[in-house]
């Protein structure tokens, strides 16, 4: 059954690729039910700014919420917030809540995100929620000590953020090097080098097998004091309420080109694991500019567009005092170079190559407009030799 203007559209996650699909709708002119369901209380808010912004105290909470309240009402939701839903009747369109309650659809976007990993033990803090920011930071500060688990991007910012604060923080990470299997090991390096520049106790090569009172057990059987615990060793998708129903569920909601999981039901942000054909790969993908690129993709989609969702994803890291930019797919590739600048000094171009395809660029501390002929370089998916060229004419 195709969609009319005036079906009952569902969006399941109250995110930022909820907000984006659910603006999407009304803009390609929806004008039926269009009901939003979120597990948290609160209307969709900014998640980047927890770990950096909200921890350090340079923002309120008031400054997260991602539109106002007068424009939100003038989309006409039926807002569920604080409502979690626990399952859904693909054959009969419906989907369940905690409550009891049954919501009908006809056309069903699913944006439910992510939740973290936890370690077993003693409980620990996890960075995920705006509570979950506010109690963090409580705990940090002059005379505070604070045990990272996990040294990417997101443990990365929040020991940056704590050592800003004077929290004495050890940053604990199993790989040889942060985020080694993303930027490489010579970037990974550098980024080591910085967290110790500013004081952080790094400790790559180190595996950590539970929590404990006071602390962390080692897989060596040590233990590292800290009064505060941050496990920050990676997410999972939100998926277990769609079981049972025919969608394929294989770390996230699998999807194709089109971010469709089934007739009616689409998938975006954190939680949708779809096919990009510009990579010609299945990937998800946990940035914020994703969620709101393809919230806004399957909202279309699912109202017949049929367009291909192929884009270079993008995102960000903010760390002491260096901006890092990626665009493209880093992961599992094959070669890194150093088209701009140097690793010595932190400004550089690195760019990277998976088979005989540029597929990434990162840099750090040079400015944006530097990335563009790179990211139109991926998105053309362009071969090495190309790339080769670029790193010519960029040493001329």
């Amino acid at each position: 059954m195709s969609p009319t203007p005036t079906s009952r559209m569902v969006v399941v996650g109250a995110s930022a690729a909820g907000l984006a699909a659910a603006e999407t709708l009304r803009r390609e002119g929806h004008t039926g039910t269009l009901t939003l369901i979120g597990d948290e209380p609160d209307a969709p808010y900014d998640r980047p700014p927890l770990s950096k912004e909200i921890l350090s105290g340079a923002w309120t909470a008031d400054r997260l919420p991602l539109r106002t309240e007068a424009t939100l009402d003038a989309l006409d939701l039926d807002t569920r917030y604080g409502r979690e839903a626990i399952g859904v009747n693909v054959a009969e369109r419906t989907v369940l809540l905690a409550d009891g309650t049954e919501v009908p659809y006809d056309g069903l976007i699913v944006a439910t995100g992510v939740r973290p990993r936890h370690l077993p033990g003693t409980p620990a803090h996890v960075l995920r929620s705006l509570d979950d920011a506010l109690a963090l930071k409580d705990r940090l500060g002059p005379g505070c000590t604070l045990a990272v688990v996990g040294a990417g991007f997101l443990g990365a910012e929040a020991a940056s953020v704590a050592a800003g604060l004077g929290t004495h923080v050890t940053l604990l990470e199993p790989a040889p090097v942060p985020l080694a299997h993303g930027v490489g090991e010579e970037v990974g390096r550098m980024l080591a080098q910085v967290h110790l520049d500013h004081g952080v106790d790094l400790r790559t090569g180190t595996g950590v097998s539970e929590v404990v009172p006071g602390g962390v057990r080692l897989d060596d059987g040590s233990v590292i004091e800290a009064d505060t615990v941050l496990v920050a060793i990676g997410s999972r998708p939100n998926t277990e309420w769609l079981a049972g129903n025919g969608l394929t569920l294989d770390d996230g909601l699998v999807c194709d080109e089109f971010c469709a999981a089934a007739p009616g039901v689409y998938g975006a942000g954190d939680v949708a694991r779809w096919h990009n054909p510009t990579f010609d790969t299945s990937m998800r993908i946990e940035h914020r500019t994703n969620a709101a690129e393809q919230g806004t993709a399957a909202a279309r989609n699912l109202l017949g567009a049929q367009r291909p969702f192929a884009p270079v994803p993008y995102f960000w890291s903010d760390q002491y005092d260096m901006k890092i930019r990626a665009y493209g797919n880093l992961r599992g590739h094959d070669e890194m170079r150093i088209a701009q600048g140097s690793l010595e000094e932190r400004q550089f171009i690195a760019v990277y190559r998976t088979g005989d395809r540029l597929t990434g660029v990162l840099a750090v501390g040079v400015p944006p407009r530097s990335l563009r002929p790179w990211q139109q370089a991926i998105a053309a998916r362009s071969p090495w030799h190309h790339a080769t060229s670029l790193l010519e004419g960029t040493a001329a």
